[in-house]
């Protein structure tokens, strides 16, 4: 009877370990996978930084373009100064 109980509790222990390994072998991937996710958002972001980089300078030769073709214009604040008064 005592064999019985202790080859049904190693079973027991046996599935537990089973189990234990497919969770730690569903961990290890899920870390890859998210290892996998991080480079590709380090990747899009590193793109999007050089586009907004892009961007920043398109803009400021744009001011200057600006500046040069109308400069009876003024600072954005002078505009703004008036577009208050006209209200």
């Amino acid at each position: 009877m005592l064999m019985f109980v202790l080859i049904g509790l190693s079973l027991v222990l046996l599935g537990i370990v089973g189990l234990q390994f497919t969770y730690m072998f569903y961990v290890e991937r899920m870390y890859t996978e998210r290892r996998k996710y991080m480079q590709i958002l380090e990747r899009k972001s590193e793109q999007l930084t050089q586009q907004l980089e892009a961007a920043r300078q398109q803009l400021t030769e744009q001011n200057e373009l600006l500046k040069t073709a109308y400069p009876e214009m003024g600072t954005p604040e002078e505009l703004w100064a008036d577009v208050i008064e006209e209200r």
